[in-house]
This record gives structure tokens, sequence and C-alpha cells, in this order.
């Protein structure tokens, strides 16, 4: 059967007084909740130079979390997800036409990861990132929607380029300012003692994967790692918010897929 332990952490940083970051969960309470719903764990960084990221960081993470929680069971995940995030982005730039809000700009980043049997299935948009620790080493699931990834994969700039540039963070994909977004989804299989980590870019700025592999390795619980990565990127920095959401698998249950449908194998 599967088993995900979550945990997570957040921290204002150094710097802010605000904290436009924000992540959610769903844990399934029964067995069948596991196999017909499952896990979700989403992460969401409001955009700064915006209005009220804050406001659309918690908007998109309570729509993401109530929709899943109220989704029909056994729905494929490679299409419920990116229907969610599509529905996040309804609720985000919504907020804009109420009365308190109107005039107002707001946008999100948001990623999340929906795991199932021994499937992960993780949506973004923006530069929030998921990335699945095995073995002691680290793997980027997600691209970062950014003007400097993009011209890297043009060409014209080197990875220390994308690292260094004062464009990092200029993203070209986000919740809210638009009617419709295109989220980018990948499926992994996973195994049992895999680590899922999604985090803000008050994380990743700071940490590259040898490091959050190394914190995700050892032998602590969620909430722990979760808490040790967010201050060792406040350590090193600060400037910025910090959220990270790790999911600890514990055991998976193996199924085999016919026409992008689940089956448990015998045995």
């Amino acid at each position: 059967m599967l088993d995900v332990q979550v945990g997570q952490a957040s921290d204002f940083g150094k710097v802010r007084t605000n904290n436009e970051d924000a992540a959610g969960s769903f844990v399934p309470k029964t067995r069948h909740q596991g196999r017909t719903l499952g896990y979700l764990l989403t992460v969401a960084d409001g955009v700064g130079g915006m209005d009220l990221g804050e406001v659309a960081s918690a908007t998109a993470i309570e729509s993401m979390t109530k929709g899943f929680a109220q989704s029909q069971p056994d729905s494929m995940l490679t299409t419920l997800l990116p229907r969610l995030v599509q529905q996040a982005n309804n609720a985000v730039h919504d907020r804009t036409l109420q009365e308190e809000y109107r005039g107002k700009r707001m946008a999100t980043t948001l990623v999340a990861c929906a795991v199932r049997y021994d499937q992960a299935v993780v949506s973004h948009v923006g530069d929030s990132r998921c990335y699945l620790i095995r073995n002691g080493e680290a793997r980027q699931i997600t691209e970062d929607h950014t003007l400097v990834q993009q011209q890297r994969k043009m060409g014209l700039l080197s990875a220390e380029d994308v690292r260094t540039s004062d464009s990092r963070h200029v993203i070209l994909r986000s919740l809210g300012p638009e009617m419709f977004v295109s989220p980018e989804t990948t499926a992994v299989t996973l195994q049992a003692g895999d680590t899922l980590l999604l985090c803000t870019d008050g994380v990743h700025d700071e940490l590259g994967e040898r490091e959050l592999a190394r914190i995700a390795s050892q032998k602590k619980t969620a909430e722990e790692i979760a808490r040790e990565v967010v201050a060792r990127a406040v350590e090193i920095d600060g400037n910025d918010n910090t959220t990270c959401m790790v999911g600890r698998v514990r055991s998976v249950e193996q199924v085999g897929m016919y026409r992008g449908r689940p089956y448990r194998l015998p045995g």
C-alpha cells in the first residue's frame, strides 16, 4: 500500500515583512482514499512586483487542495492535475474582479505533485520546483518557466549564466494575469525510499541539487527535512520568502497501466 509521510516549512526570510509563499497538501485518511484519490503536495509563490502576492498564492493553494479532495475517484492524474491548475488560475484571476481587489494585479507560481499507487504526476507554472531524490541524488522534475531558461534552451546562455543573471526571476508563465494558463505536466514512477521535494525559488536559488539531496537523504522525518532545507537556505541568504514541502515515500503499490488506466499486478 502507498504510504507517504508529508512535512512542510516556510520562513519570511531576513528582509521581507510578509510571506507571499503558500503550501498545502491532501493526505488520505483511509486506505480507500489512498487508492482512489492519493496524496497531493503543492507550493505557490506570489509574484513580486505585483499587488497581494500572498492573496494569489493562498487562493491557488486553497483551490488546488479543495479541488483534489472533491475530485472524482480514480480520475487519471495526468488529466486531473492540469485541470486543477487551470481552476486555480481561474480562482486567482477572479479575485481581481472582486470589489475589494478591483484595480489590483496579482499572480503566483504553482507546483503540484499528486501521488497514487507508484506514480507521481507533477504539474507546474512558473519557477517553483519539484525534485525527486533517490539513492542520494536529486533530479529536477520541473523546468522553470523563466526568460533565462528559455534563453538557455536556445543556446544563448550557459547554466552558469542562468544562475547569475539579473533576469533569472523574470517569469514567463504564472497564475492569475490571464484567463487561461498552460501548465507543464510530467509523470514519474516512484520507488520505496524516494523523496519528493517541492520548493520556491527562495530555496533553489541558494541550495543546489547536491545539498538538497544530502539533506533529504538523512534519516529524519519529512517535517524535519523541510525545516532543515528552509533554515539552511535562510542562513545562506534570506532575502526572499522560503518554502519547502517534502513527501517521503515509505512504500508504494506497484501497478500496471493499460490505456492510461492503472491495474493492480498479481501477487
